[in-house]
């Protein structure tokens, strides 16, 4: 059985959506620390002027602390960021030729008010991967689970959990997974190979890390051929 465990992210973009399209299970990491700087409330999608950030604010002053889970992080709903964001997508795709199939979705995304981070950037993950035609991935999280251990214990006791016998992780994952210790665990792991061709894009040139929202805008119900039917094979 195929796992795949990731940190919930927000909007994120096509190798996050091809990692699930490859999963039976996959596992939303959710209880290890949020980062500050990572993906998980941000993203980028393409401008005129080249990447533009849409970020999620989040309290501040002693509620993001050294080891705060993801799943405890709670939105700053003291800022108009929602109304921000949807404004910022429909001017940057108002014209592209999918936007508005997606929209009526995606704005009800927008105009809700969730305490938690989770609470939307999961929900709306899970949106994105339907609209990709994704469904046959059983999603989790893994606050469900009783975990011990760090980092490799933890990793393998949840697979074990799950039941999974093959993991799928990105690349740079090599560098601290022990490949022996899955092993003896029966558990054979995969890296990703990230390598897309380019899609039509507004305001070239291309740039290829920006959110799936671009390709969905984009592409519509071919944009799954630029993420795993690639080549003429499904990857």
């Amino acid at each position: 059985m195929n796992c795949v465990v990731l940190q919930p992210s927000y909007i994120p973009w096509r190798g996050y959506f091809h990692q699930i399209r490859k999963a039976d299970v996959f596992v939303f990491y959710d209880d290890v620390q949020y980062d500050k700087h990572g993906w998980r409330n941000r993203n980028c999608v393409k401008s005129q002027k080249g990447a533009q950030w849409l970020t999620i604010p989040v309290r501040s002053g002693g509620c993001v602390t050294e080891g705060t889970p993801i799943h405890d992080i709670r939105i700053d709903w003291n800022r108009r960021w929602n109304t921000d964001h949807w404004k910022t997508l429909t001017q940057l795709y108002g014209k592209a030729s999918f936007f508005h199939r997606y929209a009526g979705d995606l704005e009800r995304f927008y105009q809700s008010r969730p305490e938690r981070l989770v609470d939307l950037t999961i929900p709306l993950t899970e949106y994105l991967a339907g609209a990709l035609g994704i469904s046959h991935v059983r999603f989790l999280k893994s606050s469900d689970f009783r975990l011990h251990g760090n980092k490799n214990d933890r990793l393998l006791d949840l697979l074990n959990q799950v039941g999974a016998t093959h993991y799928i992780s990105g690349p740079s994952a090599r560098s601290y997974l022990d490949a022996d210790r899955f092993a003896r665990a029966g558990i054979t792991i995969e890296f990703m190979k990230y390598d897309y061709p380019e899609y039509p894009q507004r305001f070239p040139p291309f740039i290829s890390q920006v959110s799936i929202l671009d390709l969905l805008f984009m592409a519509g119900d071919e944009a799954p051929g630029y993420i795993w039917n690639v080549s003429g094979g499904i990857a």
